[in-house]
């Protein structure tokens, strides 16, 4: 908006008698006036500008359910505005979590936790663990901030995974722990009574317990070793493998030293041909293929052929197949066996020097190569195992 400007009335009177004083003193009346002209005209040239007139800030934005809506909508976390009891507000993480009926709704009903009830009527706010609100072993932090007198905000953060990421690795800690003690009990009762015995122990009896020692050792050593790859391969999973190999010529090397010589006769290395290139750690691909021809002649029936082979899948994938003619495994059984520790059948696992591990090791290795592993079996049939890793451009 363009203000007026002020006409400077005393510069102007105060040029006028300056002017009459020259006139008086018999100055030339045509400089007196040339004098008085640009004095005047001054005022205005060096006239200070008019303000700016600026805007005026609006007021803070009143509390609505709308706007609260819309501020919470996209947020990651669940969240409510409630007024009084009642929900009025539910973003999409809320509506995903807990349905879209919510609206309206009663959040103690929601609920239905007694802490969550309690923490509710909390005029002061504060957090609480809510277990099952999404379904059976679900866990969530709840936390409640009162904005006035009518209307509060809640909060929830689903802590599910970190509790079953913890209970993984109490029962692996467990598990590792009975793993290792039954062999060293072992060794350790044998090795006591040797001692104890002596020269009065059989001879017979005698070499018969360095056996068992031995045998437990072994399978002591093969527990550790097994404990170290799994934790390198789980360090590792982040790591995409960058080295170009032939998977091919890599799963013959790997397939006859996972069978060793007492059991070459048995491995059918026929669908091992060509060559196809795939992106590769080394060392843990020998690993996956030794343990997967491992298993195989292992849990296989005794006198049957393990067939191993190699071929290209569909978008663009390799496709490694390790097939046994056994017993099969149960339908119930097979969500389980990449879990660690996990035995079908555990006296006959140990009986076979199984630790328990192999298949957990074969499924981060895989997961690491961006990969798919996939088992099926039948009673009576066998049991075969698929793993597909991506081809190298």
């Amino acid at each position: 908006m363009t203000q007026r400007r002020k006409v400077p009335f005393a510069g102007i009177v105060i040029a006028l008698l300056t002017g009459a004083v020259m006139a008086f003193a018999g100055t030339n009346i045509l400089l007196v006036l040339a004098a008085m002209l640009v004095w005047i005209a001054s005022f205005w040239l060096a006239a200070t500008p008019p303000p700016v007139s600026l805007p005026q800030q609006r007021e803070g934005v009143q509390l609505t359910a709308t706007g609260m809506a819309d501020l919470i909508e996209h947020s990651g976390l669940p969240m409510f505005m409630l007024d009084g009891e009642r929900i009025v507000v539910a973003n999409a993480a809320a509506r995903e979590a807990v349905g879209s009926h919510t609206l309206g709704q009663d959040a103690r009903v929601l609920f239905r936790h007694p802490t969550a009830v309690e923490l509710l009527s909390e005029p002061n706010g504060g957090s609480a663990t809510i277990e099952g609100l999404t379904g059976p072993g679900s866990s969530w932090q709840m936390s409640r901030q009162p904005i006035d007198g009518r209307y509060s905000l809640i909060e929830l953060v689903n802590r599910t995974a970190e509790i079953d990421v913890s209970r993984a690795h109490t029962d692996f800690v467990a598990n590792a722990s009975h793993e290792l003690r039954t062999p060293l009990a072992s060794i350790i009762g044998y090795v006591e009574t040797l001692v104890d015995e002596g020269a009065d122990l059989p001879a017979e009896q005698a070499k018969r317990f360095h056996v068992t020692v031995l045998r437990e050792a072994k399978r002591l050593q093969s527990l550790v070793s097994d404990l170290m790859s799994l934790s390198r391969v789980e360090a590792e999973k982040h790591d995409h493998p960058r080295e170009k190999l032939d998977f091919v010529g890599l799963a013959q090397r790997s397939a006859r030293d996972g069978a060793g010589l007492d059991r070459q006769d048995r491995l059918d290395l026929a669908g091992l041909e060509g060559e196809i290139l795939v992106r590769a750690d080394e060392k843990q691909l020998e690993q996956l293929v030794r343990n997967l021809v491992d298993n195989a002649l292992k849990y296989g029936e005794q006198g049957t052929p393990v067939s191993v082979a190699i071929e290209r899948g569909e978008r663009d994938m390799a496709v490694l197949t390790v097939r046994d003619r056994g017993e099969g495994i149960p339908a119930e059984h097979i969500p389980h066996l990449t879990r660690r520790f996990y035995r079908t059948d555990p006296g006959r696992s140990r009986a076979a020097g199984g630790t328990g591990l192999g298949l957990a090791i074969v499924k981060h290795i895989v997961e690491r190569h961006r990969g798919r592993l996939d088992i099926a079996s039948r009673v009576g049939e066998g049991t075969t195992v698929t793993v597909s890793l991506p081809i190298a451009d």
